[in-house]
């Protein structure tokens, strides 16, 4: 059966004004019965082990399973300082997802194109690739050895389009690195590259568009659905909210569609 939660980036501004913290997401989840709840990195007040048993610990309470923890890490990276760092950076999460008992770090691909200094350097798209490939591999190794499986998320850049998404993960070549696959960040052709990816993916994050160049479009989670269910998906459909409206009114809302339209009575 799906299971819908929700990342803590839905709730970033409340967060970024000091009006909520991870605590209290996790209290807003409870409240309006999801199923389980995505910790985001960038809210973590510390990567300390007496912090993260402490959010550990209410969940539990709580009733609520953690999908995934989510850092900002880039694979692949123009600038020559960030790649080198990079793998160390990701390590440290897998840790930290590790001691929060949570099956998949997610991590990103990579911007492109480069900025223009770096023109030069990564003059092909496919170079980027073959670089994130070898970190992906490096940080499988090691998730592998925490028991966290490391998810990338299709997120513009290297990974716009489903091809080069199941390219990195197929080089890659691990069944501790895999997909976590974003339902809004494929806004060329998005169900076509959905339905490529599903075979690949361990978490899904659920938007309520689709927003391009043109503008705005809603997705139809009933062809989404369809799509799952051919696939045999099982997971996590884990909300990340970016509409105008308040998170505290449209989450609510968009998770009873959700559950809706997930409904398998």
């Amino acid at each position: 059966m799906i299971k819908i939660g929700c990342c803590a980036y839905s709730y970033r501004e409340p967060i970024n004004r000091g009006k909520m913290t991870l605590e209290s997401f996790i209290e807003e989840a409870h409240k309006i019965r999801l199923d389980g709840v995505e910790l985001t990195g960038y809210y973590f007040q510390s990567t300390e082990k007496p912090y993260l048993y402490g959010l550990k610990r209410l969940c539990l309470e709580k009733g609520l399973p953690i999908s995934m923890v989510s850092c900002g890490a880039h694979l692949w990276s123009a600038e020559r300082e960030k790649r080198e760092n990079v793998i160390e950076e990701i390590k440290r999460w897998i840790d930290v997802t590790h001691e929060l008992g949570a099956p998949c770090l997610r991590v990103f691909g990579g911007r492109w194109p480069p900025p223009p200094e770096y023109a030069t350097e990564w003059r092909s798209m496919e170079h980027a690739v073959d670089a994130a490939v070898e970190v992906g591999r490096a940080c499988a190794e090691y998730g592998a050895s925490r028991g966290v499986v490391v998810a990338l998320e299709n997120h513009g850049g290297i990974t716009r389009f489903a091809d080069d998404v199941i390219r990195i993960i197929e080089e890659v070549d691990s069944k501790w690195f895999r997909l976590n696959l974003d339902t809004g960040n494929y806004r060329d052709r998005p169900y076509e590259d959905i339905e490529k990816s599903i075979p690949y993916t361990v978490h899904i994050h659920a938007k309520v568009a689709v927003k391009s160049r043109t503008g705005s479009v809603k997705l139809d989670y009933e062809k989404i659905r369809r799509i799952l269910d051919d696939a045999g998906y099982n997971g996590w459909v884990s909300i990340e909210y970016e509409e105008k409206e308040k998170p505290s009114k449209g989450v609510p809302r968009f998770a009873e569609y959700l559950r809706t339209v997930f409904s398998y009575k």
